[in-house]
């Protein structure tokens, strides 16, 4: 079976409506296995609120993500993908 490699990424939110809040805490919280950390950053002085989502996770499941939270009303979000790298052979140290 093959092996699905997992990409780091950083999905970027702006959240325009706050009342959308929720629902977008509830998608981060169903793909909160893959998360391995988050910033949020009210900016009141332009009444929206700004989230950064980092990832290590299969393409398709960060692509997933980012497009379920762009889809919400008031939200906008872009995924940033890490450069893939070959699957790494665990039997082998560098320079081997």
């Amino acid at each position: 079976m093959d092996k699905v490699q997992s990409r780091i990424a950083v999905i970027g939110i702006i959240i325009e409506d706050r009342g959308m809040a929720g629902q977008v805490n509830e998608l981060l919280h169903k793909y909160g296995a893959y998360i391995i950390g988050r910033m949020g950053i009210p900016y009141e002085k332009k009444q929206v609120n700004i989230i950064s989502v980092v990832l290590d996770a299969p393409s398709d499941v960060i692509s997933a993500l980012a497009g379920k939270l762009g889809r919400l009303p008031g939200v906008s979000s872009k995924a940033i993908y890490s450069k893939e790298k070959p699957l790494e052979n665990p039997g082998k140290k560098d320079g081997e």
